[in-house]
């Protein structure tokens, strides 16, 4: 086959493989730190765990990547490559044995929070360099492959890191700062697998950076601002945006009921609700990739805005049929069907947004988008935090989100049929 071909051609370059080496360590390391940081918040026995506090924790790992992403690519363009993978995951590795350190200690919230937050800062960075580099390790011909594999690689990895600070957590250590020690451990190993990169390798090529880093942070903010007026020009793509940042909003919302039953409501004990936990994590993961597999089709089928309606559709029949109950089992299926919708529905808004901006304005509309995807999840848990119970059994909550997303397929049917 010629992907298998192609494949083979792109493994056999020694630096792609080393950079993709620091990709995999590093996002594996992000896995395993995300999850213990859940763990602590949610499952510590010490701890009388409220949605406000998942909401500070969602915060903490989702923010930065919205604060700091637009700008990092500024720094990045003054930045040896190889020095940021080398200097930034020895940051991580540091910061996250001082948020171990913490974990053990009696210490304010606001401190483990901000320990926390910059080792999530510092991710944005490293994930930027990756895929700037790639150019630098992949001959132009297997770029777009290159693009594909490195990515959905690491996201793999991240998902294993994850499963690796379960299976600790609950077989090994019950201990969350273990867990963090073992992500600083793997921050440390992807720091060390940089340096078998040539220091220069991966650029900026210094005869191409800005003189001034101010002029350079002044024209990002620009040409922010000038992708946001781009988009209000194109109605399709704003208003996929928009039917996509609701639907984000729902899963956020439900995420956080669906950790405090965990935590109260179905076991009487951390670690079968952690447990539970894994699986429902597991399962959407599950609907994730069949919506990889199911959306070229169904896209195909009934057109993007087609296939968000029907995603938005099925959401509100099964959201009060299987939660309304608050029993395990309909909720982890629940859990499988909303992994499946809501990737869906992003599949099929990065389509019509790809098509539906000019190519001088893709990356800062998907910029723009990546704030949406990550503050709407945010602001769920927040708005989840006022109306949960301590116990996460919420009708009315239910209720909101089914009718948001019943809200969201009427606009996207009246869109499609507008043209």
């Amino acid at each position: 086959m010629p992907v298998v071909r192609d494949l083979s051609v792109l493994l056999r370059l020694s630096d792609f493989r080393r950079l993709l080496a620091v990709r995999l360590l590093s996002q594996a390391a992000d896995g395993v730190f995300q999850v213990a940081l859940a763990t602590h918040v949610v499952f510590s026995p010490e701890k009388q765990t409220s949605p406000g506090a998942i909401a500070s924790a969602m915060a903490v790992l989702l923010l930065p990547y919205s604060l700091v992403g637009p700008f990092a690519g500024v720094l990045l363009d003054r930045w040896q490559r190889r020095q940021v993978f080398l200097y930034g995951n020895l940051l991580r590795a540091l910061l996250a044995s001082c948020t171990a350190l913490l974990i053990l200690a009696t210490v304010p919230d606001w401190l483990f929070y901000v320990s926390a937050l910059s080792v999530t800062a510092v991710n944005r960075f490293v994930l930027a360099g990756l895929s700037a580099a790639l150019p630098h390790v992949a001959d132009t011909e297997q770029l777009v492959l290159a693009n594909s594999l490195s990515p959905t690689a690491g996201t793999l990895a991240a998902t294993a890191g994850g499963g690796l600070a379960f299976v600790v957590r609950l077989g090994l250590s019950d201990s969350d700062a273990a867990v963090v020690l073992l992500g600083a451990v793997l921050y440390l190993c992807a720091a060390l697998a940089s340096l078998r990169m040539a220091r220069g390798l991966l650029g900026p090529d210094p005869s191409m950076v800005q003189p001034r880093l101010s002029a350079a942070l002044a024209s990002t903010l620009r040409g922010l601002t000038g992708g946001l007026r781009h988009l209000a020009e194109r109605r399709s793509a704003a208003r996929a945006l928009a039917a996509m940042t609701v639907m984000r909003f729902c899963y956020g919302a439900l995420t956080v009921m669906v950790l405090m039953l965990c935590r109260y409501a179905w076991t009487r004990h951390d670690s079968a609700g952690l447990a539970l936990l894994g699986l429902a994590v597991g399962v959407s993961g599950a609907g994730f990739f069949l919506a990889a597999v199911l959306t070229p089709w169904a896209a195909g089928k009934l057109g993007p805005y087609g296939w968000m309606a029907a995603c938005a559709g099925a959401a509100t029949v099964l959201v009060p049929a299987l939660g309304l109950p608050f029993l395990p089992v309909p909720t982890l299926i629940a859990a499988f069907a909303l992994g499946l919708v809501t990737q869906g529905a992003k599949i099929a808004t990065d389509t019509v947004v790809q098509t539906g901006v000019d190519d001088a304005y893709r990356g800062r509309v998907f910029s723009l988008y990546d704030v949406l995807f990550n503050v709407a999840f945010v602001g769920a848990a927040a708005i989840a935090a006022l109306m949960l119970p301590p116990d996460g059994r919420s009708a009315p909550l239910v209720v909101t989100v089914a009718v948001l997303y019943a809200g969201v397929a009427v606009a996207v049917t009246r869109w499609r049929r507008a043209g």
